[in-house]
Order: C-alpha cells, then structure tokens, then sequence
C-alpha cells in the first residue's frame, strides 16, 4: 500500500454527488464497503495481480445505505492484489459455500506496486482534485 498526498483528504461530498462525478470516470464502489466507510477503486492495471488507486469515504451524517449521505474522504492510497493463477488447491469448503467464493486465495494481498503505477496513481488523484475541487 502506498499513500497519495492529496487536497481531497478531510473533503466533504454527498455520497451520490461522487457516484455521479467519478463513476464516468472509470470509478465503483468496492464490494467491501460497510454502513459507515467504504471505497471508490479504479483499477490501474491487471499485471500479475490487481494495481488499484483506492479513494476511502467516511460517513459523516446517515449511513451509506442513504444516497444522500454525506462522505469525507479519506488520503488515497495505491493498492496491489496479487492473485495465484489456476485452481486453488488448499480449499476445503462443501458445496454451498464453492458455489459462492470461486475464485484463489491471495498470494499476496498487499503485494508491491511497480513504479509505473505509482505515477500514474498520483496523476489520478491530480485528475479527482481538478474534477471534485472546482
């Protein structure tokens, strides 16, 4: 994980006011998101793993189940998932539970993040703050 300095830290929105401005941009709101917190990711790269810029928000009033929530974001940061290729053979789960989590454990979830992500991860953040400082 590598922190991205950025103007947008400590910044206030409504939820939908986000969701309407990053998601042309190539933005969603990560799956692992709570009634409190949660994530816009835009997905870098798919290089041996996942390469990710990760935005976290905050509710400051409601809950995220409320679109009109107000969010105050968190400090960027760069992510890496290194996924193994294939089947996974350390799974022992019964059918009901393989019929949901199909997919490889991590090899590594927090894997490092090669150089040419990282600016491009910065130039990013810099596209964000000319679209959501205005």
């Amino acid at each position: 994980m590598i922190p991205v300095t950025s103007k947008l830290t400590g910044e206030a929105f409504t939820l939908s006011e986000l969701e309407q401005t990053l998601k042309p941009l190539g933005y969603q709101i990560g799956g692992n998101w709570d009634y409190d917190h949660g994530y816009f990711d835009y997905k870098i790269a798919d290089e041996g793993g996942y390469q990710f810029l990760r935005v976290p928000f905050q509710a400051k009033q409601g809950s995220l189940d409320d679109y009109h929530v107000t969010v105050e974001l968190g400090e960027p940061f760069l992510l890496s998932h290194k996924y193994q290729r294939g089947m996974d053979d350390h799974v022992h789960v019964g059918v009901g539970k393989a019929s949901i989590d199909q997919f490889s454990e991590p090899v590594d979830p927090d894997a490092s993040i090669p150089d040419k992500y990282v600016e491009i991860g910065r130039e990013l953040v810099r596209e964000l703050e000319s679209h959501l400082l205005r």
